[in-house]
């Protein structure tokens, strides 16, 4: 009997063992030839770089892995990291993870270094324009004949030199001042948690964690008594919208629609409405340190800021086809930088693609139980541009990785549900965050005229209190326009 139960032992261990390399098989072949390079240079520090150079396929990764016994069928947590870190989130559930079981285990279990998670969202940030800039200045440096082939490769280069270690990143400092203030951002924000001596990158400073988990507060649970912000000053706030509509090689149309109906409902909620078109990434950049440094925000009562453009994920481009990072535009205004808007709430919508993958749509038994949209809010992760500091609110069109819709005509989809449910919930007293809930549903039952096509906005953030708009006393600017 002892040896049929050892038998049975050893049969199980084998299922699962050949079970562990039929899933490595199957997100191996899932994982393209960037996707390999990148897994590459984030196991540096894990892998002898002699070996890391010998490999072809991501199973040569995870046969490196499981030789160092940094995985194996029990422990596939570094794996799951990887994946993660370079946003493969749907072969986690291969592993039977999550990006939110991921993100729980990240501060206890991670294994990529800061270091190298300040690197690759460097590389991830880096245009080819940009590369091409950073290679000018490096040249000096670098071998004559030397072909660089990415970003990940520059920064290989770099440290097989010496020229950059964990504790010396002043090279890319000084490039970096020329070339990009966002990439420069990203290296201070690494020295500082570094200086603070962070066990977590990412837990130190959220804002540059592409996935970080938060907490999006379900409205309807939320207490009664909580108190709103102060909104009742001689002055509501300002409003800017920035409305790019023609760029080098496109144009959006159908912007100016979504422009004219943000001024005419913001005025109506009593802002001091500004807009600014076609704006370059240099002056995006230098109109958000204007507003930055003005003093009138201190008789305000909040500050609102809508971006309508081109982007990619977690940034917009300016007309030049150059990106600014969400995250850097909305760091002028934290409470450190902009101390006229210190504990007041700072709200941005921003209608912009975060990239080029198209929502379809999942057809459901509606007679079926689900879940609320509040609780399906609750399981998308905050987005990589809500700073540490309170009292801000960022609204986005759509998901990170995906495209918005715009009608040329019509405008998008998402600038009109927001103009027309601010229009029809402030009169109600509705909170800001009930309202965007409704923008969600009222985007996400549209569908593109193929019936292929769905969008899903996302709204974050770090707010202590509601945010409640002023009912105003004229009647909302549909009803204004209805009565000519």
């Amino acid at each position: 009997m002892m040896w049929q139960r050892d038998c049975c032992s050893s049969n199980m261990e084998d299922d699962v063992s050949l079970k562990f390399h039929q899933q490595l098989l199957l997100i191996s072949e899932n994982l393209v030839t960037e996707d390999v390079e990148a897994l590459k240079f984030l196991c540096t520090d894990l892998l002898h770089l002699r070996k890391l150079e010998g490999v072809k396929s991501a199973l040569d990764i995870f046969k490196l892995l499981m030789a160092q016994e940094y995985l194996n069928a029990e422990d596939t947590f570094l794996l799951a990291e990887l994946l993660y870190r370079i946003k493969c989130h749907s072969l986690l559930e291969k592993l039977g993870y999550t990006k939110e079981k991921v993100q729980e285990r990240l501060h206890e279990k991670g294994r990529v270094s800061p270091y190298r998670q300040m690197l690759y969202e460097l590389s991830e940030n880096i245009t080819n324009e940009m590369l091409k800039e950073i290679i000018f200045l490096l040249q000096n440096h670098l071998p004559k004949r030397w072909i660089t082939l990415s970003a990940l490769d520059l920064l290989i280069l770099l440290e097989k030199q010496g020229l950059l270690t964990k504790d010396n990143v002043q090279i890319l400092e000084d490039v970096c001042v020329t070339v990009s203030p966002d990439l420069l951002e990203t290296i201070k924000c690494y020295k500082k948690a570094k200086g603070n001596k962070a066990a977590n990158f990412t837990q130190a400073f959220p804002e540059l964690n592409l996935e970080l988990r938060g907490e999006f507060s379900n409205v309807e649970n939320e207490s009664k008594n909580m108190t709103s912000y102060k909104m009742d000053g001689p002055h509501r706030g300002f409003c800017l919208i920035i409305n790019n509509v023609n760029f080098n090689s496109s144009q959006r149309k159908g912007s100016c629609k979504d422009a004219e109906q943000l001024e005419r409902v913001f005025t109506w909620l009593g802002l001091d409405v500004r807009t600014y078109t076609d704006l370059t990434s240099g002056d995006i950049r230098s109109l958000m340190q204007t507003w930055q440094d003005l003093q009138d925000h201190e008789d305000r009562n909040c500050f609102v800021c809508c971006i309508l453009s081109h982007g990619e994920s977690g940034a917009i481009y300016g007309t030049d086809e150059k990106l600014v990072l969400i995250r850097t535009l909305m760091s002028h205004f934290t409470a450190s930088q902009c101390p006229q808007l210190a504990a007041k709430p700072k709200l941005f919508f921003i209608q912009a693609c975060q990239g080029n993958k198209i929502q379809r749509p999942v057809y459901v038994d509606t007679g079926a139980q689900t879940s609320d949209l509040s609780s399906m809010q609750e399981s998308f992760p905050l987005f990589e541009s809500i700073p540490e500091e309170a009292d801000f609110l960022l609204s986005m069109a759509t998901v990170d990785g995906y495209v918005s819709f715009r009608h040329i005509e019509e405008g998008t989809w998402y600038i009109q549900a927001l103009c027309s449910k601010l229009q029809l919930l402030v009169p109600r007293g509705e909170d800001i965050l009930s309202i965007l809930t409704q923008v969600n549903e009222d985007v996400a039952r549209r569908v593109s005229p193929s019936g292929t096509k769905k969008q899903m906005p996302q709204p974050a953030y770090t707010f202590r209190k509601k945010f409640i708009f002023p009912i105003p006393t004229a009647p909302p600017p549909s009803e204004q326009h209805q009565g000519f």
